[in-house]
């Protein structure tokens, strides 16, 4: 775990209809991605942490907090910069100093186990969308 702060990755939210172009364009440009559909979050994920980048889709039809926030964005916005990951050492604590920046939790969630732990909490603060994340995975 870094003692530090530091930038972990961006995360792009991108319509379910241009999530294949998208992804093959990042392909194209070296990214190597590894998928995973997370039904409970309700969205699907394209991640390269070791180059800095994850897409993300929302699961047509779900309606899991995730994908309705996913949903909005795009809406909103259409498809773009949805979160920049900070790693830190303490997710929870960055939580409280954004809480005096008057900060609004969006997201979090959290596993431990066999070794492992991942903490992750997004939020936005000052009008920036940041996620906190605290792990040795």
């Amino acid at each position: 775990m870094t003692a530090q702060p530091a930038l972990h990755h961006v995360v792009f939210a991108v319509a379910a209809e241009r999530s294949a172009g998208m992804v093959a364009l990042f392909t194209d440009l070296g990214f190597t991605f590894n998928a995973a559909e997370l039904t409970d979050l309700g969205v699907a994920v394209h991640l390269d942490w070791d180059r800095g980048i994850e897409l993300i889709s929302p699961l047509p039809g779900s309606t899991a907090s995730v994908a309705a926030s996913v949903n909005d964005f795009l809406d909103r916005h259409g498809d773009g910069v949805y979160t920049v990951v900070i790693r830190v050492p303490d997710a929870a604590a960055a939580e409280v100093v954004s809480q005096r920046y008057g900060s609004e939790t969006r997201f979090r969630q959290g596993f431990s186990g066999e070794g492992s732990y991942l903490d992750e909490i997004d939020l936005s603060v000052l009008g920036l969308p940041l996620t906190y994340l605290s792990t040795n995975v």
